[in-house]
């Protein structure tokens, strides 16, 4: 599956743990990357910057739903079921 433009789920739902351009403890689940721009598309994409937990996300149909909204719901019930007590 590829990526669908424009989505950003995947840098707005789950937390990031690495350290980000902007965000250098990473991001907390449910907050929009500051690498997000206005559609919603990643600033860093293709650069060395860019953490290698978001560089190897691979968009899948389980993952990402049909659209932005299922992506992101699907994302945060995974982030919460993923969660360190």
């Amino acid at each position: 599956m590829e990526c669908r433009i424009g989505c950003g789920a995947c840098c707005i739902a789950p937390s990031i743990s690495s350290s980000i351009p902007g965000m250098p403890k990473g991001k907390p689940a449910g907050v929009r990357c500051v690498q997000l721009d206005l559609e919603n598309r990643c600033q860093l994409f293709g650069s060395k910057e860019r953490p290698l937990v978001c560089s190897s996300f691979q968009a899948e149909q389980s993952i990402c739903g049909e659209s932005q909204e299922q992506a992101i719901k699907i994302i945060s019930e995974w982030e919460l079921l993923t969660q360190i007590p």
